[in-house]
């Protein structure tokens, strides 16, 4: 066997393979020996099909598929072994492969295209600034997290007044073009309404301080736009039924139900933050501030991380790339795809492989690596993330570790979390290589960076 890598420019390379008898043979004597116990043919028992026969009739897709694990193997050793940074798959080369002839032939000869990486260096320093935003955590940003936890210990009472937002339920009648019942009219018990989210404001006023035992007039095709779902729910009708229904309705208001959110009680304190941490509303409210603070620190870091990322993308300038051959990749990985979707991905992929080496080269500089351990870290930091949003905070720890094990066992969240913990070790070591301009920002102005984007 003979492997042979030649450049052709800095980025484009012809890797030869020549396979002699001696290679290969034992491996297709062995793979037709195998497949002799496991086919079946007429005349001959099971297992007992003569090699010659077997040979004769399946010689050739088996020599080919042998030659062809062969190469990958050998192919993927040879590139590991020279340290070639090859980016994606090798492909034939179409105009120096020669047809091979598997039925005569014992010496074959493969020529392969291969793209190589661009080379580059990436050097920083305490001259090269980069912002880190500081995100303020608000009052109204605390007024809403200590909201959510007061709803969390709401109810529902039944009132005698209606305000915004309240529920209410009743009986429905649909009524005549002279106010009255209409006879054979929908009609209906137990109705639901909230007004509050009717489309439209004149009939939200018709139920503006009405009271338990009213008697109200409304229109549900003006209430709901015409919306046929929602009135037939409102209605229990069939949908079909509810398209030509344009009459008024009465509503006799039977109960009226208000969420009315739970006190700031010693018991919700223990709740979100532990037994006895805080003990008033506010060392609450200070306790929730640090909460949003520690949360925040993430999205911090990753504006960090893309800003980083613009200017060491910035420094290194344009990469060279094998354009031609990459684009003839892209098309071998997307076959259902034309030409139109690779002229009009292709930049935006070379963005991201040109970021991927980069963090390929900070990996090795800064001898980052990822064990057990820093899976489980990040898998509860996700989970403690995830339940943070509902308001969660104060998750018993053997909770944390049962879904963060869960996670691990899916093969698509461990990818995920793999590029997490490999792109928070890289912004952590660019914070020591650099030099951080700090800036207080409120989350808005935060926000409204990334719409602009």
């Amino acid at each position: 066997m003979n492997i042979s890598l030649q450049n052709t420019d800095k980025v484009n390379a012809v890797l030869t393979v020549k396979l002699e008898k001696a290679d290969y043979e034992e491996r297709v004597e062995k793979a037709l020996k195998s497949l002799r116990h496991r086919i079946n043919m007429p005349g001959f028992r099971p297992g007992m099909v003569p090699v010659g026969l077997v040979k004769k009739q399946y010689g050739k897709s088996v020599l080919a598929e042998e030659l062809n694990k062969l190469l990958q193997e050998k192919i993927y050793e040879y590139i590991r072994e020279n340290n070639i940074n090859m980016l994606g798959e090798p492909l034939p080369n179409e105009e120096q492969q020669k047809e091979l002839d598997f039925e005569h032939g014992e010496e074959f000869e493969f020529v392969f295209d291969v793209a190589l990486a661009p080379e580059f260096k990436v050097e920083l320093g305490k001259d090269d600034k980069v912002p880190f935003y500081d995100i303020e955590v608000s009052d109204e940003m605390i007024d809403r997290q200590v909201s959510m936890y007061k709803q969390r210990a709401g109810k529902y009472e039944k009132v005698d007044a209606y305000q915004e937002k309240d529920m209410i339920k009743g009986a429905v009648a649909e009524l005549d073009e002279n106010g009255n019942v209409k006879e054979g009219g929908v009609q209906a018990e137990g109705v639901i309404l909230m007004p509050t989210y009717f489309k439209n404001d004149d009939q939200k006023k018709i139920f503006e301080n009405a009271k338990v035992n009213d008697v109200l007039i409304f229109n549900p095709s003006e209430a709901y736009a015409g919306n046929e779902t929602e009135m037939a729910a409102l209605l229990k009708v069939k949908k079909e039924e509810v398209k030509e229904l344009k009459s008024d309705f009465s509503f006799q208001i039977e109960e009226i139900t208000r969420f009315v959110e739970g006190e700031l009680t010693q018991e919700i304190f223990d709740q979100v933050f532990g037994k006895d941490v805080v003990h008033n509303e506010e060392e609450f409210r200070t306790k929730t501030r640090e909460s949003i603070q520690s949360q925040l620190v993430n999205d911090s870091d990753f504006k960090f991380l893309v800003d980083a990322r613009d200017l060491i993308t910035g420094k290194i300038g344009k990469l060279e790339f094998p354009d031609a051959l990459l684009k003839k990749i892209m098309r071998a990985n997307n076959p259902d795809k034309d030409e139109k979707f690779v002229e009009d991905n292709y930049d935006r992929s070379i963005k991201e492989l040109t970021w991927h080496l980069v963090k390929e080269q900070l990996v090795k500089e800064y001898d980052i690596k990822v064990d057990d351990k820093d899976m489980l870290e990040q898998a509860k930091a996700a989970t403690r993330a995830q339940f943070a949003q509902y308001g969660m905070v104060n998750l018993p720890e053997d909770v944390v570790d049962n879904y963060a094990k869960e996670m691990l066992k899916k093969k698509e969240s461990v990818q995920s979390l793999v590029d997490r913990c490999i792109e928070n070790k890289i912004a952590l070591a660019l914070k020591d290589k650099v030099t951080l301009e700090h800036k207080s920002i409120s989350m808005e102005e935060f926000t409204k960076m990334f719409n602009e984007e």
